[in-house]
């Protein structure tokens, strides 16, 4: 029912969408003075609003050609290393720059493509070798390939780093905190030379039952019968995936936006009123959040509805009772790895104090190798793009990555 409710939506949207970006394009091309008018004006900007008033689920570019590196333009070439058909490890790769620090970056499988993490990935780019895990869209994958539930996110988190090898430092922004936080507690118990020398963990889930708000509320309050049976569907026969169950991205996005609707529309004002006055940085920006913003992409039902039991509604890592295919994982084995939390101060979806709900967990990391910071004035966000994210929280992320890149602490190896 979500599928062909959207599709219809769409089909019934699509001629005002058309005919609206028609409008605009003659409007735009008119001379000077005719252009001006305010009236032409207004249209032209209302028409434009409205013909990117869309979901889709066309994969953003990446669109990092060049970086700054010690002020010095510097080629990024954006290379495969390792694919399965759920995932694909990306290489930033910087011909003639060596030497740094090995990051690699896991984003979260939510609904939308790990491109919204691009202010991220460029931003890390200036001082780090980095390594994206980028998830695929769930629509396109075949059922034959089989399932992929946290147990198989775990595992390919696992695989991307023995694939990257010893001295690798993770960062891992919102959702996968805790399965990147079980699958470096698994390496430690292992005691697998993969084990990462440092984790970030960026504005996670933790344990929400610290200082919840309304999505842990909503979780906690809402059977998870309730979840699968309105919003997850199966992919069309017209579709790569068709017969996969999923939770449709387009349910996500509305699900995003209704969190905040004044919010959104405002920025869609803002946006109009932008072209109307022909301030082509805003609109610009604004429209760029939003193309990113709407480009959806489908999740695998049972990544969705374990991540909704077993992290929001059950709490098995933070109750100690997390397991991976059986074996139970106890962040309590994790010595070598040192550990940062970020939070932000006005995140509404990961409330503050939940990621931090980590060092309570890592008790075999020592004291001097924690760190946590709390990032006042921001958002969800707001914590790994923006200024705030490129001028105070990314220097402390860089100094500690810097710090732990040295050999593991002798009394935790030997």
């Amino acid at each position: 029912m979500l599928y062909a409710a959207y599709e219809l939506q769409n089909r019934a949207g699509r001629p005002v969408r058309s005919t609206s970006g028609l409008t605009a394009r003659p409007l735009s091309a008119l001379p000077g003075p005719l252009a001006g008018l305010p009236n032409v004006q207004r249209i032209r900007a209302a028409c434009e609003v409205l013909s990117h008033a869309q979901p889709t689920h066309a994969r953003p570019d990446w669109g990092i050609d060049t970086v700054d590196v010690e002020g010095r333009p510097t080629e990024v070439i954006e290379q495969p290393t390792l694919t399965t058909p759920f995932a694909t490890l990306r290489h930033f790769t910087k011909p003639g720059v060596t030497g740094q620090p090995r990051v690699l970056l896991v984003g979260p499988l939510s609904g939308h493509f790990s491109t919204l993490l691009r202010p991220t990935v460029r931003t890390l780019l200036t001082g780090h070798d980095v390594h994206v895990l980028d998830w695929e869209n769930a629509r396109d994958i075949p059922v034959d390939h089989g399932p992929f539930g946290l147990d198989e996110y775990i595992e390919h988190v696992m695989q991307a780093l023995r694939h990257l090898g010893p001295d690798t430092h993770v960062v891992a922004v919102c959702q996968p905190a805790v399965p990147v936080l079980a699958a470096v507690s698994l390496l430690a118990a292992e005691r697998d030379p993969a084990q990462p020398s440092s984790l970030t963990l960026i504005a996670g889930p933790v344990d929400t039952r610290i200082n919840p708000g309304r999505i842990n509320e909503r979780a906690a309050a809402t059977p998870l019968s309730v979840y699968e049976r309105l919003l997850t569907d199966t992919v069309p026969a017209r579709y790569a995936g068709a017969g996969r169950r999923v939770y449709p991205g387009a349910a996500q996005l509305t699900a995003f936006m209704s969190m905040d609707p004044k919010r959104h529309l405002d920025a869609h004002l803002r946006l109009y009123r932008a072209l109307v006055a022909g301030d082509t940085v805003v609109a610009t920006r604004t429209r760029a959040f939003y193309d990113e913003y709407g480009a959806v992409m489908d999740v695998p039902a049972e990544f969705y509805l374990e991540t909704l039991q077993r992290i929001f509604m059950e709490h098995d890592l933070a109750r100690g009772a997390f397991s991976w295919r059986g074996r139970r994982v106890d962040p309590a084995d994790i010595r070598e790895t040192a550990l940062l939390t970020v939070e932000g101060g006005e995140d509404d979806m990961c409330r503050p104090g939940q990621t931090r709900a980590a060092h309570d967990l890592c008790t075999g990391i020592p004291a001097e190798r924690k760190r946590h910071h709390l990032q006042d004035g921001v958002g969800h966000y707001g914590v790994f793009a923006g200024t705030r994210w490129e001028n105070e929280i990314y220097p402390l992320i860089r100094a500690f990555i810097a710090e732990n890149e040295s050999a593991r602490p002798a009394a935790a190896s030997s």
